[in-house]
Protein backbone atom coordinates (compact mmCIF):
# COMPACT_ATOMS: atom_id res chain seq x y z
CA UNK A 1 0.00 0.00 0.00
CA UNK A 2 1.33 3.62 -0.39
CA UNK A 3 2.64 5.63 2.16
CA UNK A 4 0.75 8.49 1.66
CA UNK A 5 -2.78 9.91 -0.04
CA UNK A 6 -0.66 12.95 -1.13
CA UNK A 7 2.98 13.77 -2.21
CA UNK A 8 3.71 17.71 -2.42
CA UNK A 9 7.12 18.51 -4.08
CA UNK A 10 8.04 21.48 -3.17
CA UNK A 11 7.88 23.61 0.46
CA UNK A 12 7.49 26.53 -0.70
CA UNK A 13 4.61 29.75 -1.39
CA UNK A 14 2.11 27.30 -2.44
CA UNK A 15 3.89 23.79 -0.99
CA UNK A 16 3.44 25.06 2.65
CA UNK A 17 -0.35 26.11 2.61
CA UNK A 18 -1.14 22.49 0.58
CA UNK A 19 0.48 20.50 3.40
CA UNK A 20 -1.31 22.39 6.16
CA UNK A 21 -4.73 22.17 4.45
CA UNK A 22 -4.68 18.67 3.21
CA UNK A 23 -3.71 17.35 6.30
CA UNK A 24 -5.71 19.57 9.03
CA UNK A 25 -8.51 17.16 9.35
CA UNK A 26 -6.26 14.26 10.38
CA UNK A 27 -7.83 11.99 7.48
CA UNK A 28 -5.31 11.68 4.53
CA UNK A 29 -1.25 10.80 4.85
CA UNK A 30 0.25 13.90 3.39
CA UNK A 31 4.08 13.83 2.42
CA UNK A 32 5.71 17.17 1.31
CA UNK A 33 9.23 16.95 -0.11
CA UNK A 34 11.25 20.26 -0.12
CA UNK A 35 15.05 20.10 -1.88
CA UNK A 36 16.27 22.49 0.66
CA UNK A 37 16.85 22.79 4.37
CA UNK A 38 15.61 24.53 7.62
CA UNK A 39 14.49 28.23 6.96
CA UNK A 40 16.04 29.01 10.74
CA UNK A 41 17.86 31.87 9.99
CA UNK A 42 18.53 35.05 11.05
CA UNK A 43 19.23 36.66 7.42
CA UNK A 44 15.83 35.77 5.84
CA UNK A 45 13.82 36.65 9.75
CA UNK A 46 14.97 40.24 9.56
CA UNK A 47 12.69 42.10 7.17
CA UNK A 48 15.51 44.76 5.71
CA UNK A 49 18.06 42.03 4.99
CA UNK A 50 15.80 40.26 2.16
CA UNK A 51 18.29 41.84 -0.65
CA UNK A 52 21.04 39.70 1.11
CA UNK A 53 19.04 36.63 1.91
CA UNK A 54 17.76 36.45 -1.88
CA UNK A 55 21.33 36.22 -2.92
CA UNK A 56 23.05 34.31 -0.81
CA UNK A 57 23.64 31.14 -2.46
CA UNK A 58 23.65 28.04 0.26
CA UNK A 59 19.64 29.06 0.53
CA UNK A 60 18.62 29.75 -3.20
CA UNK A 61 18.37 27.87 -6.57
CA UNK A 62 21.50 30.12 -8.15
CA UNK A 63 19.16 30.32 -11.55
CA UNK A 64 20.58 32.59 -14.15
CA UNK A 65 18.04 33.44 -16.95
CA UNK A 66 20.21 32.62 -20.64
CA UNK A 67 22.43 35.75 -22.60
CA UNK A 68 19.74 37.48 -24.99
CA UNK A 69 20.79 39.96 -27.78
CA UNK A 70 17.98 42.36 -26.58
CA UNK A 71 19.23 42.71 -23.00
CA UNK A 72 23.19 42.58 -24.07
CA UNK A 73 23.48 38.99 -23.49
CA UNK A 74 23.78 39.73 -19.89
CA UNK A 75 22.97 36.18 -17.29
CA UNK A 76 20.14 37.78 -15.29
CA UNK A 77 20.06 36.31 -11.64
CA UNK A 78 16.37 35.20 -10.83
CA UNK A 79 16.53 34.44 -7.19
CA UNK A 80 14.48 31.75 -5.91
CA UNK A 81 14.70 30.23 -2.79
CA UNK A 82 15.82 26.47 -1.88
CA UNK A 83 14.57 26.26 1.64
CA UNK A 84 11.40 25.86 3.49
CA UNK A 85 9.02 28.36 2.49
CA UNK A 86 10.35 28.38 -0.64
CA UNK A 87 10.58 32.01 -2.33
CA UNK A 88 8.36 32.91 0.58
CA UNK A 89 11.55 33.09 2.97
CA UNK A 90 13.62 35.20 0.80
CA UNK A 91 11.75 37.92 -1.04
CA UNK A 92 10.60 41.59 -0.05
CA UNK A 93 7.77 40.60 1.66
CA UNK A 94 5.27 42.61 -0.12
CA UNK A 95 2.30 41.96 -0.14
CA UNK A 96 -0.20 42.58 -3.33
CA UNK A 97 -3.02 40.79 -4.82
CA UNK A 98 -3.21 42.08 -8.54
CA UNK A 99 -6.23 44.17 -9.00
CA UNK A 100 -9.65 42.38 -9.84
CA UNK A 101 -9.01 42.67 -13.53
CA UNK A 102 -6.66 40.31 -13.59
CA UNK A 103 -9.14 37.22 -12.29
CA UNK A 104 -11.91 38.51 -14.22
CA UNK A 105 -9.64 38.08 -17.11
CA UNK A 106 -9.45 34.47 -15.96
CA UNK A 107 -12.61 33.83 -15.74
CA UNK A 108 -13.95 35.24 -19.13
CA UNK A 109 -10.98 33.24 -21.01
CA UNK A 110 -13.17 30.30 -19.89
CA UNK A 111 -11.74 29.21 -16.31
CA UNK A 112 -15.01 29.58 -14.32
CA UNK A 113 -14.54 29.37 -10.74
CA UNK A 114 -11.50 31.74 -10.99
CA UNK A 115 -12.89 35.42 -11.16
CA UNK A 116 -12.09 38.08 -8.59
CA UNK A 117 -15.76 37.26 -6.58
CA UNK A 118 -14.47 33.74 -7.17
CA UNK A 119 -10.65 33.74 -5.68
CA UNK A 120 -11.69 37.24 -2.66
CA UNK A 121 -12.91 34.58 -0.42
CA UNK A 122 -9.54 32.59 -0.38
CA UNK A 123 -7.68 35.76 -0.32
CA UNK A 124 -9.55 36.34 3.04
CA UNK A 125 -9.16 33.44 4.28
CA UNK A 126 -5.33 33.22 4.06
CA UNK A 127 -4.64 36.72 5.88
CA UNK A 128 -4.95 38.35 9.05
CA UNK A 129 -4.78 41.65 7.73
CA UNK A 130 -3.88 44.52 10.31
CA UNK A 131 -7.03 46.30 9.17
CA UNK A 132 -9.48 43.88 9.86
CA UNK A 133 -11.83 41.81 9.30
CA UNK A 134 -13.47 43.42 6.25
CA UNK A 135 -15.11 43.17 2.84
CA UNK A 136 -11.65 42.98 1.31
CA UNK A 137 -9.56 41.32 3.96
CA UNK A 138 -9.45 38.66 6.28
CA UNK A 139 -9.09 38.97 10.21
CA UNK A 140 -7.97 35.59 11.49
CA UNK A 141 -5.46 33.54 8.22
CA UNK A 142 -2.57 32.15 8.96
CA UNK A 143 -0.18 35.03 7.19
CA UNK A 144 -0.15 38.60 8.89
CA UNK A 145 -0.23 41.39 6.71
CA UNK A 146 1.25 43.86 8.46
CA UNK A 147 1.21 48.09 7.87
CA UNK A 148 3.90 49.83 6.62
CA UNK A 149 5.05 52.46 8.57
CA UNK A 150 5.70 56.08 7.05
CA UNK A 151 8.72 58.47 6.61
CA UNK A 152 7.08 61.16 8.40
CA UNK A 153 9.46 63.68 6.16
CA UNK A 154 9.58 62.05 3.09
CA UNK A 155 6.46 60.27 2.64
CA UNK A 156 4.18 63.41 2.82
CA UNK A 157 6.29 65.16 0.06
CA UNK A 158 5.86 62.40 -1.96
CA UNK A 159 2.37 61.93 -2.04
CA UNK A 160 2.17 65.57 -2.52
CA UNK A 161 4.24 65.34 -5.21
CA UNK A 162 2.15 62.82 -6.58
CA UNK A 163 -1.02 64.78 -5.96
CA UNK A 164 0.68 67.43 -8.13
CA UNK A 165 1.11 65.21 -11.05
CA UNK A 166 -2.96 64.26 -10.98
CA UNK A 167 -2.75 61.00 -8.91
CA UNK A 168 -5.15 60.39 -5.86
CA UNK A 169 -4.01 58.86 -2.55
CA UNK A 170 -4.74 55.62 -1.68
CA UNK A 171 -5.68 54.23 1.51
CA UNK A 172 -5.70 50.20 0.63
CA UNK A 173 -4.52 48.83 -3.31
CA UNK A 174 -6.76 46.36 -2.60
CA UNK A 175 -9.34 47.60 -1.52
CA UNK A 176 -12.77 49.48 -3.85
CA UNK A 177 -9.99 51.75 -6.03
CA UNK A 178 -7.00 50.06 -6.77
CA UNK A 179 -4.81 52.86 -8.90
CA UNK A 180 -3.01 55.44 -6.41
CA UNK A 181 -0.49 55.92 -4.82
CA UNK A 182 0.06 55.30 -0.84
CA UNK A 183 2.27 52.37 1.00
CA UNK A 184 2.01 48.83 0.42
CA UNK A 185 1.03 46.12 3.37
CA UNK A 186 3.90 42.83 4.06
CA UNK A 187 4.11 39.54 5.21
CA UNK A 188 5.80 40.64 8.47
CA UNK A 189 4.69 39.70 11.81
CA UNK A 190 6.03 41.51 14.98
CA UNK A 191 8.81 43.15 12.99
CA UNK A 192 10.10 39.07 11.48
CA UNK A 193 9.17 37.96 8.64
CA UNK A 194 5.78 35.87 7.80
CA UNK A 195 6.83 33.47 4.98
CA UNK A 196 4.77 29.85 4.17
CA UNK A 197 6.85 27.99 6.54
CA UNK A 198 6.48 30.17 9.59
CA UNK A 199 2.48 30.82 8.64
CA UNK A 200 1.51 27.40 7.41
CA UNK A 201 3.67 24.77 7.95
CA UNK A 202 5.25 25.23 11.14
CA UNK A 203 1.98 25.18 13.75
CA UNK A 204 1.31 21.88 10.92
CA UNK A 205 4.70 19.87 11.36
CA UNK A 206 3.41 18.13 14.63
CA UNK A 207 0.95 16.22 13.06
CA UNK A 208 1.50 12.41 12.86
CA UNK A 209 0.15 12.32 9.38
CA UNK A 210 2.56 15.02 7.90
CA UNK A 211 6.14 14.05 6.96
CA UNK A 212 8.28 16.72 6.02
CA UNK A 213 11.52 15.53 3.96
CA UNK A 214 14.11 18.25 3.54
CA UNK A 215 16.93 18.14 1.10
CA UNK A 216 14.86 15.82 -0.75
CA UNK A 217 15.67 16.63 -4.62
CA UNK A 218 12.31 15.65 -6.84
CA UNK A 219 13.37 14.00 -10.18
CA UNK A 220 10.56 12.79 -11.68
CA UNK A 221 6.76 12.27 -11.06
CA UNK A 222 5.97 8.36 -12.05
CA UNK A 223 3.08 7.81 -14.45
CA UNK A 224 1.31 4.19 -14.81
CA UNK A 225 -1.19 3.61 -17.40
CA UNK A 226 -1.96 7.56 -17.77
CA UNK A 227 -2.18 7.65 -13.74
CA UNK A 228 0.58 9.45 -11.43
CA UNK A 229 1.36 7.27 -8.28
CA UNK A 230 4.17 8.80 -6.98
CA UNK A 231 7.51 11.21 -6.99
CA UNK A 232 10.84 9.84 -7.27
CA UNK A 233 13.32 12.07 -5.16
CA UNK A 234 17.07 12.00 -4.27
CA UNK A 235 18.15 12.43 -0.62
CA UNK A 236 21.85 11.78 0.42
CA UNK A 237 22.53 10.50 -3.00
CA UNK A 238 20.19 7.71 -2.99
CA UNK A 239 17.61 7.07 -5.14
CA UNK A 240 14.07 7.22 -3.38
CA UNK A 241 10.02 6.54 -5.11
CA UNK A 242 7.41 8.14 -2.52
CA UNK A 243 3.82 6.53 -3.60
CA UNK A 244 0.81 8.29 -3.79
CA UNK A 245 -2.67 6.69 -3.35
CA UNK A 246 -4.78 10.01 -4.54
CA UNK A 247 -2.58 12.66 -5.83
CA UNK A 248 1.06 13.83 -6.82
CA UNK A 249 0.83 18.00 -6.29
CA UNK A 250 3.65 19.66 -8.14
CA UNK A 251 4.14 22.65 -6.38
CA UNK A 252 7.77 24.19 -7.12
CA UNK A 253 7.50 27.28 -8.77
CA UNK A 254 7.34 28.58 -12.60
CA UNK A 255 10.75 27.27 -13.42
CA UNK A 256 10.80 24.03 -11.54
CA UNK A 257 7.43 22.82 -11.83
CA UNK A 258 7.78 22.64 -15.30
CA UNK A 259 10.88 21.31 -15.67
CA UNK A 260 9.55 18.06 -12.94
CA UNK A 261 7.08 17.96 -15.94
CA UNK A 262 9.57 17.51 -18.67
CA UNK A 263 12.08 15.27 -16.45
CA UNK A 264 8.48 13.33 -16.10
CA UNK A 265 8.17 13.09 -19.78
CA UNK A 266 5.40 15.15 -20.53
CA UNK A 267 5.78 18.28 -22.81
CA UNK A 268 6.78 19.19 -26.07
CA UNK A 269 7.65 15.90 -27.68
CA UNK A 270 10.45 17.34 -30.06
CA UNK A 271 12.29 19.06 -26.85
CA UNK A 272 12.38 16.29 -25.18
CA UNK A 273 13.33 13.80 -27.23
CA UNK A 274 16.39 16.52 -27.98
CA UNK A 275 17.31 16.62 -24.01
CA UNK A 276 17.20 12.49 -24.19
CA UNK A 277 14.02 11.82 -22.40
CA UNK A 278 11.22 9.73 -23.86
CA UNK A 279 8.24 11.80 -24.49
CA UNK A 280 5.20 10.50 -22.14
CA UNK A 281 2.26 12.45 -22.74
CA UNK A 282 2.12 15.54 -25.40
CA UNK A 283 1.69 18.71 -24.07
CA UNK A 284 2.81 21.51 -26.15
CA UNK A 285 2.53 24.22 -23.44
CA UNK A 286 4.98 22.97 -20.24
CA UNK A 287 8.08 25.49 -20.24
CA UNK A 288 6.31 28.07 -22.32
CA UNK A 289 3.47 30.98 -21.85
CA UNK A 290 7.10 32.37 -18.72
CA UNK A 291 5.89 35.86 -17.97
CA UNK A 292 7.40 38.32 -15.72
CA UNK A 293 7.31 41.77 -14.86
CA UNK A 294 10.26 43.98 -16.45
CA UNK A 295 11.93 46.21 -14.46
CA UNK A 296 13.77 49.61 -15.00
CA UNK A 297 15.42 51.51 -12.14
CA UNK A 298 16.39 55.35 -11.52
CA UNK A 299 18.60 56.68 -8.48
CA UNK A 300 18.78 59.73 -6.97
CA UNK A 301 21.47 61.14 -4.74
CA UNK A 302 19.26 62.95 -1.75
CA UNK A 303 20.00 66.94 -1.11
CA UNK A 304 20.40 66.00 2.76
CA UNK A 305 20.81 63.15 5.34
CA UNK A 306 17.11 62.01 5.66
CA UNK A 307 17.63 58.19 4.01
CA UNK A 308 18.05 54.83 5.59
CA UNK A 309 21.95 55.65 5.04
CA UNK A 310 21.42 56.82 8.97
CA UNK A 311 20.34 53.47 10.27
CA UNK A 312 23.56 51.73 8.42
CA UNK A 313 26.16 53.76 10.50
CA UNK A 314 27.79 50.42 12.64
CA UNK A 315 26.94 52.00 15.64
CA UNK A 316 23.44 52.74 14.96
CA UNK A 317 22.76 49.33 13.00
CA UNK A 318 24.39 47.13 16.22
CA UNK A 319 21.73 49.13 18.43
CA UNK A 320 18.78 48.71 15.51
CA UNK A 321 19.78 44.64 15.54
CA UNK A 322 19.67 44.51 19.53
CA UNK A 323 15.55 46.34 19.38
CA UNK A 324 15.13 44.01 16.58
CA UNK A 325 15.94 40.65 18.48
CA UNK A 326 14.50 41.98 22.06
CA UNK A 327 11.20 43.23 20.40
CA UNK A 328 10.94 42.86 16.80
CA UNK A 329 11.44 47.20 16.30
CA UNK A 330 13.09 49.36 14.91
CA UNK A 331 14.41 50.19 11.68
CA UNK A 332 15.09 46.44 10.39
CA UNK A 333 11.65 45.58 11.40
CA UNK A 334 10.64 46.69 8.33
CA UNK A 335 11.55 48.06 4.30
CA UNK A 336 12.65 51.60 3.51
CA UNK A 337 9.75 51.84 1.35
CA UNK A 338 9.56 56.10 1.14
CA UNK A 339 5.82 54.98 -1.40
CA UNK A 340 4.21 52.95 -3.73
CA UNK A 341 1.49 53.94 -6.77
CA UNK A 342 -0.20 51.67 -9.46
CA UNK A 343 -0.77 53.46 -12.49
CA UNK A 344 -2.02 53.81 -15.46
CA UNK A 345 0.92 54.45 -18.09
CA UNK A 346 -1.33 54.69 -20.85
CA UNK A 347 -5.29 56.68 -20.22
CA UNK A 348 -6.65 53.84 -22.27
CA UNK A 349 -5.67 50.96 -19.73
CA UNK A 350 -8.45 50.14 -17.81
CA UNK A 351 -6.57 49.36 -14.94
CA UNK A 352 -2.95 49.94 -13.60
CA UNK A 353 -0.27 48.90 -15.60
CA UNK A 354 2.87 50.06 -13.96
CA UNK A 355 3.88 49.58 -10.25
CA UNK A 356 5.85 52.50 -9.69
CA UNK A 357 8.23 52.59 -6.17
CA UNK A 358 10.92 54.45 -4.48
CA UNK A 359 12.76 53.20 -1.57
CA UNK A 360 15.30 55.98 0.66
CA UNK A 361 17.85 54.05 0.35
CA UNK A 362 20.38 52.91 -2.60
CA UNK A 363 20.76 49.17 -3.93
CA UNK A 364 24.49 49.28 -3.11
CA UNK A 365 23.77 50.03 0.82
CA UNK A 366 25.80 48.54 2.92
CA UNK A 367 26.74 48.80 6.95
CA UNK A 368 29.71 52.17 7.32
CA UNK A 369 31.54 53.74 9.76
CA UNK A 370 33.91 56.52 9.44
CA UNK A 371 37.38 55.40 9.11
CA UNK A 372 36.45 51.90 8.36
CA UNK A 373 34.57 52.21 5.16
CA UNK A 374 32.14 54.31 3.16
CA UNK A 375 28.46 53.76 2.76
CA UNK A 376 26.85 54.14 -0.78
CA UNK A 377 25.60 58.15 0.74
CA UNK A 378 22.05 59.38 1.19
CA UNK A 379 20.09 57.88 -2.21
CA UNK A 380 16.52 57.43 -3.27
CA UNK A 381 16.16 54.27 -5.14
CA UNK A 382 12.99 54.31 -7.97
CA UNK A 383 12.15 51.07 -9.76
CA UNK A 384 8.86 50.86 -12.17
CA UNK A 385 7.45 47.49 -13.33
CA UNK A 386 5.61 46.99 -16.64
CA UNK A 387 2.22 44.90 -15.18
CA UNK A 388 1.02 44.02 -18.60
CA UNK A 389 3.91 43.35 -20.98
CA UNK A 390 3.32 41.30 -24.11
CA UNK A 391 6.73 39.76 -24.27
CA UNK A 392 7.05 36.21 -23.09
CA UNK A 393 9.73 33.57 -22.15
CA UNK A 394 10.27 29.86 -21.78
CA UNK A 395 11.30 27.05 -19.75
CA UNK A 396 13.56 24.26 -21.14
CA UNK A 397 15.91 21.47 -20.13
CA UNK A 398 19.31 21.86 -20.43
CA UNK A 399 20.05 18.06 -20.39
CA UNK A 400 18.45 14.77 -18.76
CA UNK A 401 20.21 15.28 -15.81
CA UNK A 402 17.21 16.33 -13.01
CA UNK A 403 19.81 18.20 -10.64
CA UNK A 404 21.15 20.49 -13.84
CA UNK A 405 19.15 23.84 -14.17
CA UNK A 406 16.94 24.71 -16.38
CA UNK A 407 17.12 26.81 -19.14
CA UNK A 408 14.76 30.24 -18.36
CA UNK A 409 14.39 32.17 -21.66
CA UNK A 410 13.13 35.89 -20.38
CA UNK A 411 12.30 37.55 -23.44
CA UNK A 412 12.43 40.56 -22.61
CA UNK A 413 12.36 43.97 -24.61
CA UNK A 414 11.64 41.84 -28.38
CA UNK A 415 9.42 44.31 -29.27
CA UNK A 416 8.84 47.50 -29.97
CA UNK A 417 5.70 48.13 -26.92
CA UNK A 418 8.04 46.89 -23.95
CA UNK A 419 10.56 48.36 -25.41
CA UNK A 420 8.90 51.69 -25.90
CA UNK A 421 6.64 50.85 -22.03
CA UNK A 422 10.01 50.99 -20.47
CA UNK A 423 11.10 53.96 -21.88
CA UNK A 424 7.81 55.79 -20.46
CA UNK A 425 8.77 54.62 -16.88
CA UNK A 426 11.95 55.81 -16.87
CA UNK A 427 10.03 59.26 -17.81
CA UNK A 428 7.59 58.89 -15.10
CA UNK A 429 10.48 58.45 -12.76
CA UNK A 430 12.15 61.40 -14.32
CA UNK A 431 8.41 63.69 -13.66
CA UNK A 432 7.78 62.27 -10.24
CA UNK A 433 11.52 63.67 -8.89
CA UNK A 434 11.10 67.13 -10.82
CA UNK A 435 7.95 67.47 -9.22
CA UNK A 436 8.03 70.04 -5.98
CA UNK A 437 8.34 69.23 -2.96
CA UNK A 438 10.06 65.97 -4.19
CA UNK A 439 12.59 67.75 -6.80
CA UNK A 440 13.99 69.73 -3.18
CA UNK A 441 15.07 66.24 -1.88
CA UNK A 442 17.42 65.29 -5.07
CA UNK A 443 19.99 67.00 -6.16
CA UNK A 444 21.24 65.08 -9.07
CA UNK A 445 20.24 62.00 -10.81
CA UNK A 446 22.38 59.24 -10.83
CA UNK A 447 20.94 56.85 -12.97
CA UNK A 448 20.02 56.92 -16.13
CA UNK A 449 22.10 59.81 -15.48
CA UNK A 450 21.12 63.21 -17.13
CA UNK A 451 23.21 62.63 -20.45
CA UNK A 452 20.48 59.98 -21.18
CA UNK A 453 17.66 61.68 -23.44
CA UNK A 454 17.35 60.43 -26.84
CA UNK A 455 15.05 57.06 -27.17
CA UNK A 456 18.31 55.66 -28.04
CA UNK A 457 20.30 56.69 -24.92
CA UNK A 458 17.76 55.60 -23.22
CA UNK A 459 17.30 52.21 -24.36
CA UNK A 460 20.96 51.18 -24.27
CA UNK A 461 20.80 51.83 -20.54
CA UNK A 462 17.31 49.95 -20.75
CA UNK A 463 19.26 47.07 -22.21
CA UNK A 464 22.55 47.04 -19.49
CA UNK A 465 20.55 47.41 -17.00
CA UNK A 466 16.82 45.89 -17.17
CA UNK A 467 15.75 43.17 -14.84
CA UNK A 468 12.51 41.27 -13.54
CA UNK A 469 10.24 41.35 -10.69
CA UNK A 470 11.53 38.04 -10.00
CA UNK A 471 7.09 37.36 -10.49
CA UNK A 472 7.63 34.65 -13.11
CA UNK A 473 4.53 32.71 -14.03
CA UNK A 474 2.18 30.75 -16.97
CA UNK A 475 4.68 27.94 -17.62
CA UNK A 476 2.29 25.16 -16.55
CA UNK A 477 -0.97 27.69 -17.80
CA UNK A 478 -4.54 26.94 -16.71
CA UNK A 479 -6.78 27.18 -20.11
CA UNK A 480 -9.10 25.82 -22.24
CA UNK A 481 -6.67 25.55 -26.19
CA UNK A 482 -4.46 23.54 -26.78
CA UNK A 483 -1.70 24.79 -25.18
CA UNK A 484 -2.72 25.09 -21.86
CA UNK A 485 -1.52 22.63 -19.49
CA UNK A 486 -4.21 22.24 -16.81
CA UNK A 487 -7.93 22.67 -16.61
CA UNK A 488 -9.63 24.92 -14.46
CA UNK A 489 -8.96 22.07 -11.79
CA UNK A 490 -5.66 22.64 -11.80
CA UNK A 491 -5.25 19.01 -12.69
CA UNK A 492 -2.63 18.32 -15.39
CA UNK A 493 -4.88 17.46 -18.90
CA UNK A 494 -4.63 14.10 -19.78
CA UNK A 495 -2.89 12.80 -17.08
CA UNK A 496 -4.98 11.25 -13.79
CA UNK A 497 -4.35 12.11 -10.51
CA UNK A 498 -1.58 15.10 -11.11
CA UNK A 499 -1.83 18.62 -10.57
CA UNK A 500 0.35 22.04 -10.39
CA UNK A 501 -0.69 24.10 -7.65
CA UNK A 502 1.64 27.68 -8.03
CA UNK A 503 2.19 30.99 -9.88
CA UNK A 504 3.42 28.15 -12.84
CA UNK A 505 -0.45 27.87 -12.87
CA UNK A 506 -1.35 31.69 -13.68
CA UNK A 507 -2.67 31.98 -17.53
CA UNK A 508 -0.94 35.22 -17.32
CA UNK A 509 1.04 37.26 -14.53
CA UNK A 510 -1.45 39.15 -11.95
CA UNK A 511 -0.60 42.52 -11.94
CA UNK A 512 1.80 42.54 -8.99
CA UNK A 513 3.77 40.77 -6.97
CA UNK A 514 2.52 36.97 -6.96
CA UNK A 515 3.45 35.59 -3.64
CA UNK A 516 -0.01 36.14 -1.96
CA UNK A 517 -1.81 35.32 -5.72
CA UNK A 518 0.20 31.94 -5.37
CA UNK A 519 -0.62 31.78 -1.47
CA UNK A 520 -4.39 32.38 -2.57
CA UNK A 521 -3.81 30.26 -5.14
CA UNK A 522 -2.83 27.19 -2.62
CA UNK A 523 -6.00 27.51 -0.71
CA UNK A 524 -7.84 27.56 -3.32
CA UNK A 525 -6.25 23.55 -4.43
CA UNK A 526 -6.87 22.40 -1.47
CA UNK A 527 -10.54 22.76 -1.97
CA UNK A 528 -10.12 21.05 -5.69
CA UNK A 529 -8.39 18.31 -3.98
CA UNK A 530 -10.56 17.66 -1.06
CA UNK A 531 -13.78 17.93 -3.10
CA UNK A 532 -14.91 20.65 -0.93
CA UNK A 533 -17.57 22.92 -2.19
CA UNK A 534 -16.09 26.68 -2.54
CA UNK A 535 -16.75 29.08 -0.55
CA UNK A 536 -19.56 31.92 -1.80
CA UNK A 537 -18.43 34.55 -4.01
CA UNK A 538 -17.89 38.16 -2.58
CA UNK A 539 -20.05 40.69 -3.44
CA UNK A 540 -17.45 43.68 -3.22
CA UNK A 541 -18.26 47.64 -4.16
CA UNK A 542 -15.78 48.14 -6.60
CA UNK A 543 -15.25 52.08 -7.59
CA UNK A 544 -15.46 52.86 -11.24
CA UNK A 545 -12.39 53.63 -13.31
CA UNK A 546 -11.32 57.43 -12.53
CA UNK A 547 -10.93 59.58 -15.26
CA UNK A 548 -8.30 59.37 -17.19
CA UNK A 549 -5.00 61.31 -16.00
CA UNK A 550 -4.45 65.06 -16.74
CA UNK A 551 -1.91 65.63 -19.07
CA UNK A 552 0.83 65.95 -16.30
CA UNK A 553 0.38 62.52 -14.93
CA UNK A 554 -0.28 60.71 -18.15
CA UNK A 555 1.60 59.35 -20.99
CA UNK A 556 1.25 57.84 -24.42
CA UNK A 557 2.03 54.42 -25.49
CA UNK A 558 0.74 51.86 -23.25
CA UNK A 559 1.55 48.21 -23.17
CA UNK A 560 -1.71 45.87 -24.71
CA UNK A 561 -3.18 44.86 -22.08
CA UNK A 562 -3.97 40.36 -22.42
Amino acid sequence: MPEHDFVIVGAGSAGCVLANRLSEDGAHRVLLLEAGASDHRMLTAVPVAWLAAASTPAIGWGFEAEPEAATDLRSIPQPRGKLLGGTSSINGMMYSRGNAGDYDRWRDAGLAGWGFADVLPYFKRMETSWRGEGPFHGGSGPLAVSRQPRDPFITPRMLEAAARLGYAESADFHGPQAEGFGLPDFTIRRGRRDSTAIAYLAPAQHRRNLTVETRAHATRVVIEHGRAIGVEYVKSGQRHLARAAREVIVAAGAFNSPQLLLLSGIGPPRELEAAGIAPLHALAGVGKNLQDHPLVVAAYRASRPCTFERALRLDRLALALLAWRLAGTGPLAANPISIQGFLRLGSAARWPDVQFQVSHVSMLARPWFPGWRPGAGHQFTAVALSLRPAGTGEVTLRSADPLASPRIRLGLLGNEADRRTAREMLRLARRFFATDPVSALVSAELAPGPAARSDEELDAYIRATIQTGAHPAGTCAMGRDDPAVLDAHLKVRGIESLRVADASSMPDVVSGNTNAPTIMIAEKASDLILGRPPPPPSSFPLSPAPEPLSSAGATAGSPRSR
